[in-house]
């Protein structure tokens, strides 16, 4: 049977990681070259900067309670990414460890029905990281277009509150500070979406391997005693992989998810005051709308994924013991 190229799968969500500067190169981390430089100008001097003029902001309009709520529901979760982007690069050994072998012998499918198993849980993933992707895209550029939309433009209002050490009321300051702006959100989108998507595809492998693994333990040749036990070995370490996979996974996104669940539940609640303020009809009313149906679908997706694990993970329990009775599990360790 014909390898299963599980990466090619992925790979334009490793592509979309490259081009912030997430993705270096072959199997290592960050290199001194070049690529290592353009994601040092990426992640620290657009994303970064950008969260500092922010954070700043806040500082400045802490004392009026509606400016800090516009302010500090967009300027947390921009925050929220560039600490993403942070665990992720401190742990770009361990996620390269754990992408790279999807492509292992124990995770190639045993059969056909298993290819196709397997590929339709790889099919559903992609429609979900459309979906997520046109979600907050969409969002995103509503959001920086909408000083253009409102007329607001031409009082050189900036999409995004923020404080900068100049005057961005003048041209051409103004227009080079709005295509900043505009650059700074389009990575920090790329870049929170396609970390999300890869724990997601990390989480959709589990369930397809589970699925795979399950379907092995269901079709044992039960006549044929010899071949039954070396199946079952190799189910066993089949088993043994996916729980080494997880627990790899496990390494850099739990903290992650933690902090994208406590984050993502003060930041609605900070959207739902300003939605309070604000006619629901209007443009402004209607990018927060958006904006909340976008953070309550990041946070839907970790949970509908999670979930599936959890129940995969128990139907292995259910196979075991349902065909458990029928193997002499002493003679299989003696082999």
């Amino acid at each position: 049977m014909q390898k299963f190229d599980s990466l090619q799968k992925i790979s334009v969500n490793i592509l979309m990681l490259k081009l912030v500067g997430l993705w270096p190169e072959k199997r290592g981390s960050y290199k001194p070259n070049l690529y290592t430089l353009y994601a040092f100008i990426s992640v620290v001097g657009i994303m970064g900067s950008h969260n500092f003029f922010q954070t700043m902001n806040i500082c400045f309009v802490y004392k009026d309670l509606e400016a800090l709520a516009a302010s500090i529901f967009i300027t947390t979760t921009d925050v929220l990414v560039s600490v993403k982007m942070c665990f992720f690069i401190q742990n770009i050994n361990i996620v390269k460890k754990v992408i790279l072998s999807l492509n292992d012998d124990a995770f190639q499918p045993k059969s056909k029905k298993q290819v196709q198993m397997l590929r339709s849980s790889l099919n559903f993933w992609k429609l979900v990281y459309v979906w997520y992707f046109a979600m907050v895209g969409i969002t995103s550029t509503i959001w920086l277009i909408l000083p253009i939309l409102t007329g607001t433009f031409q009082n050189k209002q900036l999409p995004l509150d923020a404080w900068y050490f100049y005057n961005t009321t003048t041209s051409p300051l103004y227009e080079i500070t709005y295509v900043y702006q505009c650059v700074a959100i389009a990575f920090l989108v790329v870049s929170t979406i396609n970390i999300d998507s890869l724990i997601l595809a990390m989480m959709i492998y589990i369930i397809g391997q589970c699925d795979n693994l399950c379907d092995s333990l269901k079709h044992l040749e039960v006549n044929e005693k010899q071949n039954v036990h070396k199946w079952i070995i190799k189910c066993i370490k089949h088993h043994k992989k996916i729980l080494s996979f997880a627990e790899d996974g496990n390494q850099f996104f739990d903290k992650i998810i933690l902090g994208q669940f406590a984050t993502s539940t003060a930041v609605l609640a900070s959207t739902m005051f300003q939605l309070s303020l604000v006619n629901p009809f209007s443009a402004e009313g209607l990018i927060r709308i958006l904006y909340t149906m976008a953070v309550t679908t990041q946070i839907f997706i970790y949970c509908w994924f999670g979930n599936e694990v959890e129940l995969k993970v128990r139907t292995i329990i259910i196979y075991m013991s349902r065909y458990g009775s029928k193997w002499n599990f002493r003679s299989i360790f003696r082999m």
